[in-house]
């Protein structure tokens, strides 16, 4: 007895609620610890105890916007505009240093285009995802062994490694570009599960950064470079606890005096003039003295669930293109939470990443849930 075949779900009803719900969470607890963790610096700065959350209130209320039309979007669309998507992602990239630029806190990664400002990194996180399950697709279509031909890996590979390295000497933001290439590394991954290769790469990765820190160990501390400064001062954190370290050293004591219950919310020492910039890459450590290991858990577990619902999807949909957009989706946010806890814990040297939906930007929060949008539209398409 031949077997029905099987059908889409297009229902507006069908698509993921348990993802939906965990994001809703995820932003509303972020919006409730960005006044937490800034209430006492913006009064002092801005007289105003509520400022940071009146700006991230309002870019959260734009990035549901977008996540509504990506939902409508007729996300098979995109696939028409994956050269296009890279083309848009390294013009913008470009015009950082043009008069469009703006330069905040000594950092010039952003431009102005007069009704908005936003990072141009974040544009090509989405525009890199776009692109390789695009050409993903497009080769597997030629045949089975297309993608694991020379040219096939340079068709997939090279454009976000110009991506990335764009961001990088531009606008000299590395965690932006490591992200790049983590997310296209982690889409090749899926399309050629061939493990001996990413154990060669990995293998390769660890032996150059484990050369570079002993290099760096060995080097006079003169600070001259601040890449290489951050990495000694990870090494050997309390020989510059008034410097280099001093945001890192101060992350640590706010985890270490929260212990496993925490203080209670909006009791937290450390943000009252001892952590800088709180709210942004080091919230998380203010999570943790505020509502202890108990609360950095949960809001672990949160994500967990976010990836593991992406990764469900990914299996479920039967369009290829709509399975690898999950994938690179799924990717982005697991690297991005990854490397944001790693950092706040010293486990890796300290670098500008933030913790999704959680930590101060609204840039980030826009183009996040614009994604979230996406995952959403493919996930009513599913088995």
């Amino acid at each position: 007895m031949a077997k029905e075949p099987i059908k889409f779900r297009s229902s507006k009803h069908n698509m993921d609620y348990i993802l939906l719900t965990v994001v809703l969470f995820l932003v509303g607890f972020g919006l409730l610890m960005i006044y937490s963790v800034s209430s006492y610096e913006a009064s002092v700065e801005f007289g105003d105890s509520a400022y940071y959350l009146k700006n991230q209130a309002q870019s959260t209320m734009i990035g549901f916007v977008g996540l509504f039309v990506m939902i409508k979007f007729p996300y098979k669309a995109l696939q028409k505009m994956d050269v296009m998507a890279l083309l848009v992602s390294a013009v913008l990239i470009i015009l950082v240093k043009s008069p469009l630029g703006i330069t905040r806190n000594g950092a010039s990664r952003w431009i102005n285009l007069g009704f908005i400002t936003f990072q141009p990194a974040e544009v090509a996180k989405i525009g890199v995802i776009i692109y390789l399950a695009s050409i993903i697709q497009r080769l597997e279509s030629l045949g089975k062994n297309v993608i694991r031909t020379p040219k096939g890996l340079a068709i997939i590979l090279v454009p976000p490694t110009i991506i990335a390295g764009l961001i990088y000497l531009i606008t000299n933001n590395l965690s932006s570009a490591i992200i790049v290439m983590g997310i296209a590394v982690a889409m090749l991954f899926v399309a050629v599960p061939d493990y001996k290769w990413f154990v060669a790469i990995g293998a390769a990765g660890v032996a150059a950064v484990a050369a570079l820190v002993i290099a760096v160990s060995n080097a006079d501390a003169t600070g001259s470079n601040f890449r290489l400064a951050r990495i000694q001062a990870w090494l050997d954190p309390e020989s510059y606890s008034t410097d280099r370290a001093f945001q890192t050293l101060q992350a640590l004591y706010a985890i270490g005096s929260g212990g496993i219950w925490g203080k209670g919310l909006g009791q937290s020492m450390q943000k009252r003039g001892f952590l800088p910039e709180a709210q942004n890459d080091m919230i998380f450590s203010i999570i943790c003295e505020e509502l202890g290991l108990f609360g950095a858990f949960t809001i672990i577990l949160l994500f967990v669930v976010l990836i593991w619902s992406c990764m469900v999807i990914a299996n479920k949909t039967m369009d290829r293109f709509g399975s690898l957009l999950v994938v690179g989706v799924m990717a982005h946010y697991a690297i991005q939470v990854i490397l944001n806890i790693a950092v706040v814990t010293n486990t890796i040297p300290n670098t500008g990443i933030t913790l999704p939906f959680i930590s101060y930007g609204g840039t980030s929060t826009l183009f996040l849930l614009m994604e979230i949008g996406i995952v959403l539209n493919v996930s009513k398409y599913c088995r």
